[in-house]
């Protein structure tokens, strides 16, 4: 079992979403992905204003063990990212639900929300894995 929080959406390559305000969402990896990563030593974002597509790559994070590819659970526009993850990239190992989001972004189709898992579907995806 992990840690995840109930008001979090979550998509099969282990992203979180996060709804803010309107049509705005945080996303960040979850703790099953910052445990199977091992220690994280880099980060790269996307650009503000970068559009990102569901499904399509956004990113990198890299550890002490690989690099992993971060797909995007939403389409929309980034809006803001996490900047403090440039000089501390193990806050993602840290606080993986709180200090460690990657980016916000504003949603271009706010119903691909509904594709994505809960929080009690996430874990039962996780779990089936682990088995």
């Amino acid at each position: 079992m992990t840690n995840a929080t109930t008001n979090l959406l979550y998509s099969k390559e282990h992203e979180w979403i996060l709804r803010l305000d309107g049509n705005l969402v945080r996303i960040g990896i979850s703790d099953f992905a910052q445990k199977e990563l091992g220690d994280i030593v880099f980060v790269e974002n996307p650009e503000v204003d970068d559009e990102v597509t569901a499904n399509e790559l956004m990113g990198t994070v890299e550890s002490v063990k690989a690099v992993s590819e971060l797909y995007s659970p939403v389409s929309g526009e980034v809006v803001r990212i996490n900047e403090e993850l440039e000089d501390a990239p193990e806050t993602i190992n840290e606080q993986p639900y709180d200090a460690g989001w990657l980016v916000e972004v504003e949603l271009s189709n706010p119903e691909e929300l509904e594709s994505l898992l809960n929080d009690e579907e996430y874990q039962a995806f996780v779990n089936e894995g682990e088995e």
